[in-house]
């Protein structure tokens, strides 16, 4: 069984997450750009305030889809201490790594957030939506990225994801929710019917407080 699309995968999730409505500490956060209507589906139904969390995965040079740790605002920089053991010299090999994705999340967060307060996450249970996990490093990474930004509770909520990354990010977050776990899973793609390409006008125009009230 697929999802129509992204908003139908945001309203199943939405029914999961229904004890969070309503609560003054709760934030709905979607990584960008495919979690945006996904996680404005979540936050409508929550009564909760919507925000995107402009996380940058540092992959490891010569390995990038591997997580060696993460960037986010507020000069946020997290290292996996696993790899940091194991790999000697990580933190100088990710110097310009840290520099490049600095950079492209600087644009980002100037792109999304425009006259919107910087995010404040401290003591907050923060509910971070996706589209779906392929990989899961990003995800990873915005875990990791959330802990050191002192949220009380960190939610991964997704519609789709691989059973294996599902055990790997409940050891990592607080609570996982993931309707759908095949174990034959080539692309996030493939389960949902209409999954065309979120634009960056869209996103902005899915954080508007008028899109908030009128959807």
């Amino acid at each position: 069984m697929i999802y129509a699309d992204r908003r139908e995968a945001g309203r199943q999730l939405a029914a999961l997450l229904a004890e969070y409505a309503g609560r003054s500490d709760v934030i709905v956060l979607a990584l960008p750009r495919g979690g945006v209507p996904v996680a404005k589906e979540i936050a409508n139904a929550l009564h909760a305030p919507l925000d995107v969390l402009v996380v940058r995965k540092l992959g490891v040079p010569w390995q990038p889809e591997l997580a060696a740790g993460a960037i986010a605002p507020g000069g946020v920089v997290v290292f996996n201490p696993a790899l940091q053991a194991e790999i000697e010299g990580l933190k100088g090999a990710l110097e310009p790594v840290i520099a490049r994705e600095r950079a492209e999340m600087q644009r980002r967060e100037a792109l999304y957030r425009k006259n919107r307060p910087s995010l404040e996450i401290r003591d907050r249970i923060a509910i971070v939506v996706d589209d779906g996990i392929a990989t899961g490093a990003t995800m990873e990474a915005a875990v990791l990225a959330l802990r050191a930004m002192h949220a009380r509770s960190v939610v991964v909520a997704v519609p789709v994801a691989p059973p294996s990354n599902i055990r790997r990010l409940t050891r990592l977050a607080d609570r996982v929710v993931c309707p759908r776990q095949p174990d034959s899973f080539f692309a996030v793609s493939q389960w949902y019917a209409a999954f065309s390409q979120v634009s960056d006008a869209e996103v902005n125009a899915l954080l508007e407080p008028e899109a908030m009230a009128q959807a």
